[in-house]
């Protein structure tokens, strides 16, 4: 009887124990989301936690042996358990709050850089101050007068260009406010014949035509052949052609005697957007790519027809860009590879020579001459120049332009060279920067123009006397006017 009424206690005792063991893990496993729901968990001193640091209920098995047992055996398991819930929540935060300072290290590197080109420009213009006389600047001196009279034409030439080149003056683009044209449709792509006459602006799915007289902006014309958003325009310079691309095709437009636009030619080859499209100086080559990841070549015969495909990319094709000599092709897009394409002399085929991988998306590309091309990456502050080794015949990257960006997303607005006033105009998110490029191959930003938005597109006429854009804040075709300071 007295066993049965030991054993009854026993069982009592224990279940009583297990009821005070099971609430205790419930209030633990409270108090674990209560510390782990603190919006400081960041910057939280983490302890390894016991259970004299929880509210667990007492009990009042202290008399009884196998209560203690149990206590102590489930005290360490308790205790593990906890500690490794906590890690396993604290490990990711931590992670992030890494990444979050690695990006604050490079924003500050990035401003540091900043200001030390900001030093360099105003101890330039104070130099500049000090020189009593520019323009005497320009004129060769009797040393250089001597060493003229001694050499070639060619030689001269190329001498006084020399030191023409090294004593450029700086220069900005600035807005014609007269000139905007106000248009509530996105404008991908913008273009202006060789004369400066003629406007294109694909808004939308429309091609709107504007004649350009006198200062006065006039709309001329609306083509509507497209059936979706226009990417990419390209007028021809030795007529008044132009090119367009959409999703799908690209339209060849003529000037009829009406002086109007129609369809000459659609040419159809991609199977999805049209995002880029060059033209060779002969007019007789066209090559687009997209996001179906090919480029294509269409040589012109009796008609345009497509003659090659690339398919090397794996990805959609951002940018393109031709060598001065027309026979090398730089690629880049979304797939984190730049392409080196070069035409065969024998049987005039294109064929990738070199493939070179970087870290990032690449937005833009543009040669600057036979063997040197720039590159920009999505969303770095930064311009990358490649140069060809003239050993091995391979590009690599040699330099990096620091630039200003801020958000980036697009790949719309080409980069373009003015071999004439040896400028670089690159889009690079928020940002239009003028580059120039100095007789001893560096390269110097004359200009960061804001336009406060990354949905932003243009051009620069061939003369480099007007820069025409579009964006999403002022809804306007804007036209800044190149001038010298």
């Amino acid at each position: 009887m007295k066993t049965n009424n030991y054993q009854q206690k026993v069982d009592e005792c224990t279940e009583a124990f297990l009821n005070q063991l099971e609430s205790s893990f419930n209030n633990i496993n409270n108090e674990i989301d209560s510390l782990l729901n603190l919006t400081d968990l960041i910057n939280y001193n983490y302890q390894p936690i016991t259970l004299t640091s929880v509210n667990t209920p007492k009990t009042n098995f202290e008399k009884l042996s196998l209560a203690q047992q149990l206590s102590q055996d489930m005290q360490s398991l308790i205790t593990h358990n906890v500690n490794n819930q906590i890690n396993h929540k604290i490990i990711p935060i931590k992670q992030e709050e890494n990444l979050q300072i690695l990006g604050h290290k490079q924003y500050m590197t990035q401003e540091i850089q900043k200001e030390k080109i900001d030093r360099i420009k105003k101890n330039q213009k104070s130099i500049e101050q000090k020189v009593p006389d520019k323009d005497s600047l320009l004129k060769p001196s009797n040393k250089q007068m001597s060493l003229l009279n001694n050499q070639s034409n060619n030689e001269k030439l190329e001498t006084i260009s020399s030191i023409n080149n090294s004593n450029v003056k700086s220069f900005t683009y600035q807005l014609i406010q007269q000139y905007s044209i106000s248009q509530n449709e996105c404008c991908r792509a913008i273009d202006i014949n060789k004369d400066c006459s003629i406007l294109l602006a694909g808004c939308d799915k429309e091609i709107k035509v504007f004649e350009f007289n006198q200062g006065i902006m006039k709309l001329k014309q609306i083509l509507s052949e497209h059936n979706n958003d226009v990417h990419t325009l390209n007028f021809m310079k030795k007529t008044n052609q132009f090119i367009s691309g959409s999703y799908q095709s690209i339209i060849i437009w003529q000037y009829n005697q009406n002086q109007q636009y129609v369809t000459q030619q659609i040419l159809n080859g991609h199977n999805s957007w049209i995002y880029c499209l060059i033209l060779n100086n002969n007019e007789d080559l066209i090559i687009s790519g997209g996001s179906d990841n090919t480029i294509k070549f269409w040589m012109k015969k009796n008609e345009w027809t497509c003659q090659q495909t690339i398919k090397d990319h794996y990805n959609s094709v951002f940018g393109l860009s031709l060598n001065q000599q027309q026979n090398r092709v730089v690629s880049c897009g979304n797939d984190k590879q730049i392409l080196i394409i070069e035409q065969q002399q024998q049987n005039k085929e294109w064929i990738v020579t070199q493939k070179i991988t970087v870290e990032l998306s690449t937005l833009r590309v543009c040669f600057i001459d036979n063997d040197i091309f720039t590159l920009s990456q999505c969303g770095q502050n930064q311009i990358s120049i490649f140069e060809m080794n003239t050993i091995n015949k391979q590009f690599t990257k040699t330099k990096d332009i620091v630039v200003k960006c801020g958000s980036d997303g697009y790949c719309l607005f080409p980069q373009q060279y003015l071999n004439s006033k040896s400028i670089l105009f690159s889009k690079n998110g928020e940002y239009v920067n003028l580059i120039r490029k100095k007789q001893n191959g560096e390269y110097l930003t004359e200009q960061s123009i804001h336009f406060n938005t990354n949905v932003l597109f243009g051009r620069i006429s061939d003369d480099g006397e007007y820069l025409i854009t579009w964006e999403n804040k002022s809804k306007e075709i804007q036209l800044r006017r190149y001038k010298e300071q």
